[in-house]
């Protein structure tokens, strides 16, 4: 590969081209190079250098998510989006932003919160970018609001399988193109690169406040995201925990704290909030409580890198149901998490659990979610389940 450093260094710079190392892998698969280009003009020439080679290529932002995904055949050739980060075009008035696709969320966040702005994303890997969110689909908490990555984008250009340079306005901006691809999960899985993402701005909300009340059960946590709804408020975000141990096995007590969590997040001026909360609170009953921070666990993931990670996607009505066959076919507790009024969950399974069990608990817990026009998807797995071939349908690629 001497020739190919050599070739794509006289295109990105010989600083920005280099041999991969051991943490260059993709899901376990080892890259043979990495480059940076810094400018599209770059990226452009380093993959058509690729195509001309027959090199394989992946895409990586921050390398939050490179384990997530089935292992790839090969990875030949890294291209490191993030020198092609930063803010392209920001319309105040218009309220929207264009970003290249290796910008880090949070970093985006601090450069909007001076401006009164923010991007409605909060995915729960630190250091996510707003390609690899997008890609991967991450859902935060504030989806329950605003919509998933992929519902707020309302373009984005991309460098196609083919090595050219495509446009795409989505279907939450002017109507695309009828032969404009997928989701970018879909496409980016075909081989494309984004390199850039438009998507719409929000005002900073003046007030935010949670309501959080403890659960017992996965029943009693459907149960109260349900009263919160009929309660009238919109919430900006409806999250459960679930933590693992199992609530059969926990005496319920007079005054004893369930050990689940519901939390509610309002968003708005002051005066609405507050009156929202007490609404909250007194949908909930007995036990809620308001505070102006989230909880710990808000906003982040139940998994571990050495855990089976899981995300489950049904319907809000039969959130109880997801979490109950989960647990019932792993014949032991699972940690759930996510949002119980959006009905996407996340869960993980303990990766040192031999292959066929964890392959058992996927078929069992797929057949009850079918039934419930809901869905399983492993987003990533330990090196030694890797290999398990069922383990990755309808997986996620970021």
């Amino acid at each position: 590969m001497h020739a190919v450093v050599r070739e794509l260094g006289a295109i990105c710079g010989a600083d920005f081209v280099r041999p991969a190392g051991a943490a260059d892998a993709v899901a376990g698969v080892p890259a043979r190079v990495v480059a940076a280009p810094g400018t599209i003009a770059d990226l452009v020439a380093a993959v058509q250098v690729a195509r001309a080679r027959d090199l394989r290529v992946a895409a990586r932002g921050a390398a939050t998510k490179l384990d997530w995904g089935a292992p790839p055949a090969g990875v030949d050739l890294i291209i490191d989006t993030g020198r092609l980060g930063g803010v392209w075009h920001h319309c105040r008035a218009r309220r929207f932003v264009e970003v290249g696709a290796g910008t880090p969320v949070r970093l985006l966040q601090r450069r909007l919160a001076p401006l009164g702005q923010r991007l409605a994303l909060d995915p729960p890997a630190a250091g996510a970018t707003v390609g690899g969110a997008l890609a991967a689909g991450e859902v935060g908490p504030l989806a329950h609001r605003f919509g998933a990555p992929a519902q707020q984008l309302l373009a984005c250009s991309y460098l196609g399988a083919d090595g050219a340079l495509h446009h795409l306005e989505t279907a939450a901006g002017p109507p695309a193109a009828a032969d404009a691809p997928g989701p970018p999960a879909e496409w980016a899985a075909r081989g494309a690169v984004m390199v850039s993402a438009t998507l719409p701005v929000t005002a900073v909300p003046p007030a935010r406040a949670w309501v959080h009340r403890s659960v017992w059960t996965p029943a009693e946590a459907r149960d109260a995201a349900a009263a919160v709804s009929a309660a009238g408020p919109a919430p900006a975000a409806v999250e459960v925990d679930l933590p693992a141990a199992p609530p059969a096995l926990l005496p319920r007590r007079r005054g004893r704290v369930g050990p689940g969590t519901l939390a509610v997040l309002l968003e708005g001026r002051a005066g609405p909030v507050r009156a929202q909360a007490a609404a909250v609170c007194a949908a909930l009953r007995g036990g809620a409580a308001l505070s102006a921070e989230p909880p710990a666990w808000w906003g982040r993931y139940p998994f571990g890198p050495d855990e089976v990670a899981l995300r489950l996607t049904v319907p809000p009505a039969h959130v109880a149901a997801a979490v109950y066959a989960l647990r019932d076919v792993a014949g032991a507790g699972v940690p759930v998490r996510g949002g119980a009024g959006l009905g996407v969950l996340h869960a993980a399974l303990p990766g040192r659990w031999p292959p066929e069990r964890v392959a058992a608990v996927l078929a069992g817990v797929r057949a009850v979610l079918a039934g419930r026009a809901g869905s399983c998807t492993v987003l990533a797995a330990p090196p030694p389940l890797r290999g398990l071939a069922d383990l990755w349908r309808d997986a996620a690629r970021p």
